[in-house]
């Protein structure tokens, strides 16, 4: 019997130092739970839209030809600055001179003529006054003098559409500017049949550019004239460039099923980087609050679990602060600030949300009014003060790593990513 109670007792002692070995090496530990919390902070938020568009002159001039023929001289080339009156380009003024010629000529005979039937007519007067000659051939008279009156109106007037046609050869620029486009060389016969043609497009001031952008349906309502834009182009993708909504036109156009409406842009360019034709990638801001507070958008929507319930006192709105409450008791309440959440403050045009305080061992939930969000901060109108420890995240510890649990990092989609950004947690 003793030597069964050794080896029993041998037995027992091996379990014991066996069950200790596990319990100290090789039995899993629990992982600690670290919150991840900010401080509000004063800073600029903002609502905007995107659009593309082109890049234009703000007032252009086509200058073209209302006569026929053929170019002889040209003045102005591509980029040239000309100023108002300035001699462009030349037809050949051969035809149109001898057209003026011609009816010169034709003026001078009828003149002739015309004299002739004023001597003719004051004879013939004097003779039918003596009742020398019958009235037939005094008033025979004075109707050839009154056709010959007649035909120097008719042929000065000729003369003066053909001198006119000769003016017309000469192209004169109508205004200071820019010469964009030229679409005739020398030799080149232009014929101003039905449409005028085009000669020369010539841009008034390309110091102040307009763009034209494409904002979709969806965004147009909450574009009004005035508000603040900033672009880029592909030339200069490391440059911004500013301007101001200028108009929204009324005209819809529709491509594809898509309907938009062109929103004029107007753009300095003090240093001649834009040029017309460029595309333009745009930012319009709708709304706009400077020194606005600000937590990050997923401060509201963390929601404590039951796993915290071993490290913190969690206290609710909808709880008595005296007491932490049951699991079950937690996710009716979350359920309802999910309900409260989408409700709006109908008296301020805010929006209600609510939040996670951290103070001490205790977490408080806090209902705030919000403002502007752009997916990566919410401003806060109402609740909070820069001196609140926000709860923004849960992480959980393991093997010296940290790793985030119910918890994403909310970036807006339009902002880009920097190489090695990380979210760093507040450890309390």
């Amino acid at each position: 019997m003793m030597k069964i109670s050794k080896v029993i007792a041998s037995l027992l002692g091996i379990l014991l130092v066996a069950a200790a070995i596990w319990f100290f090496a090789f039995r899993k530990k629990e992982k600690p739970l670290v919150l991840e919390t900010e401080r509000p902070q004063l800073g600029h938020i903002s609502k905007s839209v995107t659009a593309t568009g082109t890049i234009q002159p703000v007032d252009t001039v086509s200058v073209g030809t209302q006569v026929s023929g053929t170019i002889k001289i040209i003045n102005a080339d591509f980029n040239s600055k000309v100023r108002k009156g300035q001699l462009l380009a030349e037809l050949d003024k051969a035809l149109f001179q001898a057209q003026v010629d011609q009816f010169r000529a034709n003026l001078a005979v009828a003149q002739s003529q015309l004299a002739y039937q004023q001597d003719f007519y004051n004879r013939e007067k004097l003779m039918y006054d003596s009742q020398v000659i019958a009235r037939q051939e005094y008033e025979t008279a004075a109707f050839q003098l009154n056709s010959a009156k007649a035909t120097v109106l008719s042929v000065r007037a000729q003369l003066q559409s053909a001198e006119k046609n000769l003016s017309y050869c000469e192209i004169y620029s109508p205004i200071d500017g820019v010469v964009l486009t030229r679409n005739v060389s020398i030799g080149q016969t232009v014929a101003a049949s039905f449409n005028t043609p085009t000669l020369f497009i010539i841009a008034k001031d390309i110091s102040k550019m307009q763009v034209q952008a494409a904002v979709d349906e969806a965004d147009i309502g909450n574009v009004t004239r005035g508000q603040r834009v900033t672009f880029t182009v592909d030339a200069f993708p490391d440059d911004i460039f500013s301007g101001i909504v200028q108009e929204i036109r009324l005209q819809p156009t529709v491509s594809a099923n898509v309907v938009t409406y062109t929103t004029i842009i107007n753009a300095a360019n003090n240093n001649m980087r834009l040029k017309p034709g460029m595309t333009a990638n745009i930012i319009v801001y709708t709304h706009e609050e400077n020194n606005a507070l600000l937590i990050s958008s997923k401060a509201i929507k963390f929601k404590p679990d039951s796993s915290l319930n071993t490290q913190f006192r969690i206290v609710s709105l909808s709880m008595d602060t005296s007491t932490t409450g049951s699991n079950s008791r937690l996710e009716n309440d979350n359920v309802a600030i999910n309900t409260k959440i989408a409700k709006k403050d109908t008296a301020s045009g805010r929006h209600l949300a609510f939040v996670w305080l951290k103070r001490g061992d205790s977490l408080i939930q806090k209902k705030i009014r919000t403002g502007l969000n752009d997916d990566a901060h919410v401003q806060v109108v109402d609740g909070l003060s820069p001196d609140n420890e926000v709860v923004t995240g849960l992480i959980q510890q393991a093997s010296g790593t940290a790793s985030a649990k119910g918890s994403t990092q909310q970036r807006s989609p339009f902002l880009p990513q920097r190489p090695g950004q990380r979210s760093t947690p507040t450890k309390r």
